[in-house]
């Protein structure tokens, strides 16, 4: 059976919908089906840049990827990108329309439904199946009127939906029994099948729970997923940040500052697996002993990420690293932070006004409405070899340091390395991901050792490390079953 669309719902947050949707995602492209990721609603701090210029969230870019397919805006219609408690930019067909908080959100959540169908509906004719992953759980109460990205999108396209939930989190026969109890009645037809995930022990000891679930709620177990170790997928949020493993062995030390609004921390992903890198985030400068690294990552909200760093000792300890010649880059708004002034003089972060920078390189910033979206393919100055990333922020950088380039662009030059080669910045997102830029960049931070991996080859093996595992325990035939009563009752409305 071809199906149409099927969507992922989960009874909380990080229960494993995107890892499903990815591996689903696969699963059926190695069928011969062409199929394309979906997610209607997206709230992350990572995310992508299309080949046309537009945002949308990390994860639907990775499943694009599983699909055979390049990473386009139909896939991720609306990106929620928070910049505080209580507020978060919008993000509309993979350009940025303005700030809102929860209630004007709320209030948009109508014409944001309108985007959305439009772009299911362009993927729908393109594509024999679509794959749609759902946002948190169905079961917020309190979002439950004009939802768009649960089951107010399944209602609204007729779509049968699969309840993953996480049994690592404990309470896994309450998380789904208490979510179906939660939905209505025809929200609750919807769902033709659960999937446990992480599950490691004795399945024997888990049958009897199995049994009660089915006998419960009239829905089968499609999948009993285990637990991978040391299995890496791309993550949309801070839930799933990583040290490196066995940091005795390694021997290069990098310390990235665990920023309160830190975004794209998928940058260091490729960090994780060299063989001599030992990455770690920390939130408490009183923490870190030595480093041969300090990297300031992406933040969406500059000014508060720096007011904190110097609040909380970093500042501190970053110049006191650098006088015993560490090494320091700075990654967007990390780079930003690296100059004299930061200006915000439209108020696009929070308040209006200029924040004093670091000023470890001549330069300062101002923040423009207009965002900077593309993809680029350059050359690391440092040893002229090939970097390639995406360009994704606000804010024009100006200033004498620019005249010392860290990145040759086609047109241009890009980020700035200091007289005394300590401190380096740029705009450019996934420095590290080709292995001949993260070598260069290791080299120049103090190891000679050329063992950078191959990022693209570490995530399609994830992506098919979970297919397999998928094409092993999940029972597709009973998932037919499911489907085709699920047809027969929906027929009958």
């Amino acid at each position: 059976m071809i199906i149409k669309s099927l969507m992922v719902q989960g009874t909380t947050s990080d229960a494993g919908k995107s890892a499903l949707v990815t591996a689903l995602c696969r699963y059926f492209h190695r069928q011969g089906i062409k199929v394309a990721p979906f997610k209607p609603q997206n709230m992350a701090l990572n995310s992508a840049v299309t080949t046309t210029g537009g945002e949308i969230g990390r994860a639907q870019a990775v499943q694009a990827i599983a699909a055979g397919l390049k990473p386009h805006i139909d896939m991720n219609p609306i990106l929620l990108k928070p910049s505080s408690d209580k507020t978060s930019q919008v993000i509309v067909h993979g350009k940025a329309l303005n700030h809102q908080d929860a209630k004007a959100y709320h209030a948009y959540k109508k014409t944001a439904m309108v985007a959305v169908l439009e772009s299911y509906h362009r993927l729908s004719e393109k594509y024999q199946t679509i794959i749609v992953e759902g946002a948190g759980s169905p079961a917020e109460i309190n979002l439950r009127e004009g939802d768009i990205a649960n089951m107010g999108f399944a209602e609204e396209i007729d779509c049968p939906v699969i309840l993953i939930a996480d049994i690592e989190k404990g309470g896994v026969f309450a998380h789904l029994v208490g979510t179906l109890e939660l939905l209505s009645a025809s929200e609750r037809q919807r769902v033709v099948g659960f999937v446990i995930n992480r599950f490691r022990g004795d399945m024997a000891l888990l049958e009897s729970g199995l049994k009660w679930l089915e006998q419960k709620t009239g829905k089968p177990v499609l999948a009993v997923l285990p637990y991978l170790h040391d299995f890496h997928l791309e993550s949309e949020d801070s839930l799933s940040i990583k040290d490196s493993t066995n940091p005795s062995k390694k021997s290069l030390k990098i310390i990235v500052p665990k920023l309160p609004k830190m975004s794209n921390h998928t940058d260091f992903d490729p960090l994780l697996f060299h063989p001599d890198v030992d990455l770690k985030f920390v939130k408490n400068s009183s923490e870190v002993n030595e480093a041969d690294l300090i990297i300031l990552p992406g933040t969406k909200s500059v000014r508060d990420d720096l007011a904190w760093l110097k609040k909380t000792g970093w500042e501190k300890l970053i110049n006191r690293h650098l006088r015993y010649q560490g090494k320091l880059i700075g990654i967007c708004g990390g780079f930003q932070m690296l100059g004299k002034f930061i200006h915000d003089p439209d108020g696009l972060e929070g308040s209006v006004g200029t924040s004093e920078g670091l000023s470890f390189l001549d330069l300062e910033t101002t923040l423009k409405p207009q965002k900077i979206l593309r993809q680029v393919t350059a050359q690391l100055i440092i040893d002229n070899v090939t970097i390639s990333g995406y360009e994704i922020h606000v804010g024009l950088t100006t200033g004498s340091s620019l005249k010392r380039p860290l990145i040759n662009l086609s047109k241009g030059n890009e980020g700035a390395i200091s007289e005394d080669n300590l401190v380096a910045g740029t705009y450019l997102h996934g420095l590290f991901d080709l292995p001949c830029a993260c070598n260069s960049l290791l080299k120049w931070a103090g190891i000679n050792k050329a063992n950078a991996v191959d990022y693209s080859i570490v995530r399609n093996k994830n992506i098919d490390l979970m297919t397999d595992t998928l094409s092993l325990h999940f029972n597709f035939s009973l998932l037919d079953e499911a489907l085709e009563k699920f047809n027969d009752l929906s027929s009958n409305y």
